[in-house]
């Protein structure tokens, strides 16, 4: 069997998700993913903080003022010396280049506030309440080159009510992300994992 998925959390803000995830493998230490790095394109994040205080290895740099390619392969050579397998976005609020996703084909996870293929980018919950519709929720997806496209490999609805604003519905939404992401990540950890090992053992005879 191979060993535990190794797996970069990549984050903007406050870090809440990152903090969901590593909570859910501190209450199971035998899931089948670490959390090996925490990286992030705002240094000054709270989230960065949070990642130290957990006792996580955290690489931050601002991308102001730089080639967003020039910046991903930092981030790629960064990734790659700590073999990473698996990346988690939460709440990594920049658009990763083609080339990265390219290369990083089928190990990018995201969190998104929406059931998609609704509302995909940006002012989700405000969108979902002018629409009219019944339920909001988050989804979470595997990260191809269009935003949020990728194959969805899990959703929670969460109903909208009559006195919602986009605030109380955002909070409730990022309570059900709480909930979703890190089982979400545990059982594509778990097929990622089965194919690691797969590959492993089916190498070449020479």
């Amino acid at each position: 069997m191979a060993d535990k998925v190794r797996v970069a959390v990549l984050i903007s803000g406050r870090g809440s998700n990152l903090l969901a995830l590593a909570e859910h493998k501190r209450r199971d230490p035998d899931r089948p993913y670490e959390i090996v790095l925490v990286a992030s394109n705002v240094p000054e994040a709270r989230g960065v903080v949070l990642a130290k205080r957990l006792g996580l290895r955290t690489w931050s740099l601002s991308h102001k003022g730089m080639e967003r390619r020039l910046f991903d392969q930092k981030l790629d050579t960064v990734l790659r010396e700590h073999d990473v397998e698996l990346i988690a976005l939460a709440g990594y609020m920049r658009l990763l280049s083609p080339e990265f996703v390219e290369r990083w084909e089928g190990r990018i996870l995201n969190i998104h506030p929406s059931l998609l293929p609704l509302h995909k980018g940006l002012d989700t919950h405000r969108r979902a309440l002018l629409a009219g519709d019944e339920y909001a929720g988050c989804s979470v997806h595997v990260v191809t080159a269009d935003l949020d496209s990728g194959p969805v490999i899990a959703q929670t609805r969460v109903r909208i009510l009559p006195r919602d604003d986009a605030d109380s519905l955002a909070a409730r939404v990022l309570e059900a992300e709480h909930e979703l992401y890190p089982a979400a990540l545990e059982r594509y950890a778990h097929e990622l994992r089965g194919a690691i090992g797969e590959g492993r053992e089916g190498g070449s005879d020479d």
